[in-house]
């Protein structure tokens, strides 16, 4: 597994636009690539980076990102033939490609290989930020700013969570998997899912985070419980326990 660079916590700025977004940032100068990834994380997403266009084919196979911010000029293995690679392996995530050349036979070319957009260099953070979160919900199916179940009801823009009208402040990763499993729609959602989508590359695969985060979201949601433990399989958010699944008591 290519060794992502370090992908700190999801920030706490201002605007939640990218609440559960994961993005590959790949850019040979450490400096910038950093600079964009700590921008992206105060807007709420999840960043890994990597300086070379192999690794970014290694964390593109191995993360399902929403989008990938890349660099067309890497060394070795070229921005094109990293885009290229992504779009013919049928990954739904969306590029948007950076250059320090940004004259019109350069973005057509760039597009032709399969970006979904282009930014040239140098660039206003804002703009590549709205790009990132535009690209960000045209790679993920339509669903409504607002998601209603089981009494709750979670605004994803106001990063806003009740439930039966009574306000509950979470914590982002709190947020997070409770906003994945509410987009379940009552299916089964097991805990390395929960861990791939609302942790980054750098988490511990044996770590408890997922079984403390929901155990704090089902006491912090209050009774009656409505996130279930499936026996062996992952968690689900509905309000009755799964027909033929015992539920376990909260953890801890």
């Amino acid at each position: 597994m290519p060794a992502a660079r370090s992908s700190g916590r999801v920030g706490t700025g201002p605007g939640w636009e990218g609440t559960g977004l994961r993005i590959l940032v790949v850019e040979d100068e450490q400096i910038l690539a950093d600079a964009i990834a700590e921008g992206l994380r105060q807007r709420s997403m999840a960043v890994d980076t990597c300086g070379d266009g192999e690794s970014a084919l290694e964390l593109a196979a191995l993360h399902p990102y929403d989008v990938i911010v890349l660099d067309r000029d890497l060394p070795a293995v070229h921005g094109d033939d990293v885009c290229k690679a992504v779009v013919a392996s049928g990954a739904e995530c969306r590029i948007i490609m950076l250059t320090a050349a940004g004259d019109v036979a350069d973005r057509v070319q760039g597009l032709g290989v399969g970006a979904d957009d282009y930014l040239a260099k140098p660039f206003a953070f804002a703009e590549l930020v709205a790009r990132v979160q535009a690209l960000g919900r045209r790679a993920r199916t339509a669903l409504p700013p607002v998601l209603r179940r089981a009494g709750i009801e979670l605004d994803v823009p106001r990063h806003q969570v009740s439930r039966d009208g009574r306000f509950i402040p979470l914590s982002r990763k709190e947020f997070a998997v409770l906003e994945i499993l509410l987009r379940a729609e009552g299916a089964v959602v097991s805990a390395e899912e929960l861990l791939e989508k609302a942790w980054d590359s750098n988490v511990d695969p044996f770590t408890n985070a997922v079984r403390v985060a929901v155990m704090t979201l089902r006491r912090k949601l209050g009774p009656p419980p409505v996130i279930h433990t499936v026996a062996g399989v992952g968690y689900r958010l509905e309000d009755q326990p799964p027909s033929g699944h015992p539920d376990r008591p909260p953890p801890g």
